[in-house]
Parts: structure tokens; C-alpha cells; sequence
């Protein structure tokens, strides 16, 4: 059925309802995609837990926004020296080896932090150093997944998948966003990174156990090459490349944002990390809702429609900056949550239709690469900025960051033009 959308002015054709139940009934009822489905819903809640827990924690530690966006940026940061490496190593070798070894990684690096503050030897060099380590895990975990989810479906079941897991991850958010705002108010941040160390032991024993289709690889003679390989494909799709380049700001600014500007106003100005738990959690539930929302999507021009909503992502830093009561920034929290989970189905089902399924690793590590190469600038300008300035000018400088590029990258023909057919 062919709909028209007045305030999108764009024709898109939306499945049926009893298509779209039962086309996740049945992927749901596959083993790996169930066990796919419930290491998400579980590493997920942890995840979510984790921004919150060190957020305070080192606001309590330190009492500096500074010294926080340290810690925080540290991960993304990390990921950044390697995530080349990552891709090309997945691509190369096993994804479904990489993913669970990064998840193990990952467990090993939580513990440790939850020691830390646990044992009252808590600093920030230390706690630096395993944010780190769990930048490394990021690196090595995001390309590989990419690819992953292509193993698991045939290409014309990779939306519903998509949608699926991004509801199990969402709806883990929702939940685990709220918890861990309310364990860190009464039992602090330690014992929350402990439970989020425990879900990713959980993760990996569950994706260990999932048994995926036989990898697809071309070899070559190095790693340079394959890396070189990767680039020609990633530069060859030009709404890729804008939309990665617009996506260095927007990620940046709202690192900033939800890592640390956020949990600062509200330690400062409502009632800490309860009240953040909550708006975290808005997010989640508006993700959650966005999955279920892009099952049914079929937009012909899918880029147009994605960057249409990434307008939304201002929302949350509006909602701040005028002060809104606790209950609108919620809301808004949860109307950018949905967008953006639209936007991420819609980006990962074209990215894994577009991109040859041998260079996919490759291709998503350039992706979130250059998506996530000004983070760590973004949160510690941030951090400084919010010291000197106060948070109404921060909270101007993140929304002018995602709205500007953004008007920029709908000028691009390729991204408004672009259609979803498969080019495999």
C-alpha cells in the first residue's frame, strides 16, 4: 500500500501489519537469531547502565567536568586508533570469533573499573587506562557485527533483523538506562559496573553458542591492502561518504551532550543521576518504539527520509537549554530516541545491500571511524566549555553542530536521491 506522507512531501510503501508480525515471529523463532536477540537485550541493559554509572562516579570522584571528559572520551578515543585494524581483521579472519572476544574483553576491562571505585582506589589515570580497553573492545566489536548479521539472514530479512535486534538493544536501553540512574543514586557507580561486567560474560556465551553461515572473504596480500580495498568502496558511495562526515559532528555533539553536559545540568540543577536515569531511559523507549515503527518502513529514498530525522537529535539539548520541566525533557528524549532508531535501521539495512558482504567489516569500520573521529574532541570541548561559559552557550554550540550539517548534507543529490535497491 503506497501512502503519501504531507510533511515528508515523499511516497513511501509501508508492509502490512500481519507481514511485518509474522515475519519477526518467524525470524524470532530461529535459534541464532533468538540468542542474538537475547545477548542484546542483555549487554544492552548493562551498556546503558555504564554512561550513567561513569558519568557520577567521576563527577562524585573529582567534582570536574574536565577531568570527566577525560574518562569518558578515553573509549572513543581508543576505538579510533583501531577500529581500521578491527574491520579488517573480521573481514579477514572470523567475525563471530571477533564479537565474542571483544564481549570477553570488554567483561574483563568493567570488572576492573567496578573494582576501582569499589576499593577506594579510584583515579582518574586508572580509570583512563580501562576506559581505554574498552575502546579497544569497541573497535574490534562494532565492524565485526556489521558483517555478522549477514551471516545470520537472507538479504531480504536483513531489515526485519535489523529492526529486531535494534528493539532488543532499545528496549534494554529503556529499562537499563532507568536502572542504572537509580543504582548509582542508592548503591553507587561501582556495584553498577559490576552488573554490567556480568551481562557482558552473558553476551559472549551467547553469541559463542550461535552458529552463523560460512564467512565470505577474498584474500589478499595484506592487511594494507585489504584496508586499501575497503576505502575505494567506502569513497565509490557518496551518500556514505556526506552522511559518515556529517555524523563527525552530530556524534560529537552529542557525546557531549548525553556523555557529560547532560549529567552535569542534572547534578546541578534537578536531582542527579535518578532524574538523568530517567531521561536516558526516554531515549531508550523511543528507540524502542523506532524499531518497532522502521519493521514497517519501506521509503524509496531511504537517505532522504534518514537525514530528514536527524534533525530530531537536538531535541533532548533544546529541551535543556530552555529549561524544560523533567517531563518535556523526557518526551523529548523520547521523540529523538525514535527518529534515531529509524535512522539506524534504515542506515545499517542500506549500508549491508549497498556494500559487497566480503568488504562489510571493512566498510563499517571506515563508517564508525569517521562518525566517531571528533567524540572524544567533542566531549572534552564540551567539558571545558561548560566550566567557562555555563551550560546555555555549550548547550547552543551542540544544537547549531547537528542542525547545520544536516541542512548541508539534504543539499546532496546522492543522499536525497538514492533508492534502496540492492546493488549485490
Amino acid at each position: 500500500m503506497v501512502e503519501r506522507d504531507p510533511d515528508l512531501g515523499r511516497s513511501y510503501i509501508v508492509a502490512s501489519r500481519e507481514a511485518t508480525i509474522s515475519g519477526g515471529l518467524k525470524l524470532m523463532a530461529r535459534p541464532n537469531v533468538a540468542k542474538m536477540f537475547v545477548a542484546y537485550l542483555v549487554t544492552y541493559t548493562g551498556t546503558a547502565m555504564a554512561p550513567i554509572a561513569m558519568a557520577f562516579g567521576v563527577l562524585d570522584l573529582t567534582g570536574s567536568t574536565a577531568d570527566a571528559s577525560i574518562v569518558i572520551a578515553a573509549p572513543t578515543l581508543a576505538s579510533i586508533v583501531v577500529l581500521l585494524i578491527g574491520g579488517a581483521v573480521a573481514d579477514r579472519t572470523s567475525r563471530h570469533k571477533v564479537i565474542y572476544i571483544a564481549d570477553s574483553l570488554s567483561m574483563v576491562a568493567q570488572l576492573c573499573l567496578a573494582w576501582l571505585f569499589l576499593s577506594g582506589h579510584a583515579t582518574i589515570p586508572l580509570l583512563t587506562l580501562f576506559m581505554l580497553l574498552n575502546g579497544i573492545s569497541i573497535a574490534f566489536h562494532m565492524p565485526a557485527l556489521m558483517g555478522f548479521i549477514v551471516q545470520l539472514v537472507s538479504p531480504d530479512e536483513l531489515q526485519y533483523t535489523n529492526a529486531i535486534l535494534g528493539t532488543a538493544r532499545n528496549g534494554a536501553i529503556a529499562g537499563g538506562a532507568a536502572l542504572g540512574g537509580i543504582l548509582v543514586a542508592t548503591v553507587g557507580a561501582g556495584y553498577t559496573l559490576l552488573i554490567d561486567a556480568l551481562t557482558f560474560g552473558v553476551s559472549a556465551i551467547l553469541i559463542f553458542t550461535v552458529k552463523p553461515a560460512p564467512q565470505t572473504a577474498t584474500p589478499t596480500a595484506s592487511m594494507l591492502a585489504d584496508l586499501k580495498l575497503g576505502w575505494h568502496e567506502f569513497t565509490s558511495h557518496t551518500w556514505l561518504w556526506v552522511i559518515v562526515l556529517q555524523f563527525s559532528l552530530i556524534v560529537a555533539a552529542t557525546e557531549a551532550v548525553f556523555g557529560l553536559i547532560g549529567p552535569a545540568i542534572a547534578k546541578n540543577t534537578m536531582r542527579g543521576a535518578q532524574d538523568w536515569g530517567y531521561i536516558a531511559s526516554g531515549f531508550g523507549v523511543g528507540t524502542l518504539v523506532g524499531g518497532l515503527v522502521a519493521m514497517r518502513l519501506r521509503p524509496r529514498f531511504p537517505m532522504r527520509l534518514a537525514t530528514l530525522l536527524v534533525f530530531t537529535f537536538s531535541a533532548v539539548s533544546i529541551a535543556l537549554y530552555l529549561s524544560a520541566p523533567l517531563y518535556l525533557i523526557v518526551c523529548s528524549a523520547i521523540f529523538s530516541g525514535l527518529a534515531g532508531q529509524i535512522f539506524a535501521v534504515l542506515w545499517h539495512t542500506t549500508l549491508q545491500l549497498k556494500v559487497p558482504t566480503q568488504m562489510l567489516s571493512r566498510v563499517s569500520a571506515y563508517d564508525h571511524l569517521g562518525s566517531v573521529v571528533l567524540a572524544p574532541l567533542g566531549i572534552v570541548i564540551g567539558g571545558i566549555c561548560y566550566e567557562l561559559y555555563g551550560a546555555q552557550t555549550t548547550l547552543t554550540v551542540a544544537i547549531a553542530t547537528v542542525i547545520v550539517p544536516t541542512i548541508c548534507t539534504l543539499c546532496v543529490r546522492d543522499v536525497r536521491m538514492m533508492t534502496n535497491e540492492s546493488d549485490q
